[in-house]
């Protein structure tokens, strides 16, 4: 049974301006945080492979480390605040399907709140403590790459929810009159990337190449698809329509 849109969506209604500055002030905000965060910070602190040297560098640079997590705060924030203007942007579209795209992005706001609280236990494994004295140098990297490990882990496994969320917003975005075909049809793309590389690396991690190769072949999308969708919402979202 086809999903029936709800209100004509020829023309901006003048509410939705206020909701598409929010999303789109919160996904570029997302993008600068996650890009510090996860990009810069956490990509210098962590050694692949190597936790002897992981541990050194987060014990050496508590300040890097203490900003990595604010900017994983100010993700969680902007990502609950994201969900709620696309659910008001998009609700004149497909109301139901609108409200299902937001739970999705709580949903997965909560799953990477999980897996940040365990990087909060690998700065309380870092600072110096009586306790971490007590454990020794071999338990401390042990621990410290268990957690780091969980934190991937619980991730992923919340960025496959993050895939749906994108691709109910693309097919959201693509039936609205009032957003470009290009910008549906590159979050959906997005949303694709993300549930294919993310449910080989959860469920066929020993086809490293074939997860590679996903993230390859989906870079662009999954990086461009909300990057896109936040500069149009700034520049054009709710406002009347040119040919209304």
């Amino acid at each position: 049974m086809l999903i029936p849109v709800s209100e004509d969506t020829r023309t901006e209604r003048p509410e939705r301006r206020p909701a598409a500055l929010t999303a789109g002030l919160a996904l570029i905000l997302m993008a600068i945080a996650a890009a510090f965060s996860y990009g810069y910070a956490h990509g210098s602190l962590v050694v692949p492979g190597d936790a002897g040297a992981t541990y050194r560098n987060l014990s050496s640079s508590g300040s890097l480390f203490a900003a990595e997590l604010f900017g994983w705060v100010l993700i969680l924030i902007a990502d609950v605040a994201a969900a709620w203007a696309l659910y008001l942007f998009f609700r004149p579209v497909q109301p139901r399907l609108a409200l299902l795209g937001a739970w999705l992005r709580l949903v997965y706001a909560a799953l990477l709140g999980v897996a940040v609280s365990n990087l909060l236990f690998v700065r309380n494994l870092a600072l110096p403590s009586d306790t971490a004295a007590a454990l020794g140098p071999d338990s401390l990297q042990a621990l410290t790459t268990l957690h780091l490990d969980a934190f991937e882990s619980i991730w992923s496994m919340g960025l496959i929810v993050f895939g749906g969320h994108l691709l109910i917003v693309g097919w959201l975005a693509w039936r609205s009159s009032g957003v470009l075909k290009a910008i549906g049809l590159s979050v959906g793309l997005a949303g694709i990337g993300y549930l294919a590389v993310h449910l080989c690396s959860a469920f066929l991690p020993q086809h490293d190449r074939l997860v590679a190769a996903l993230t390859a072949g989906f870079v662009v999308p999954m990086t461009a698809g909300e990057l896109g969708l936040a500069i149009w919402m700034l520049a054009r979202g709710g406002r009347p329509s040119r040919t209304a």
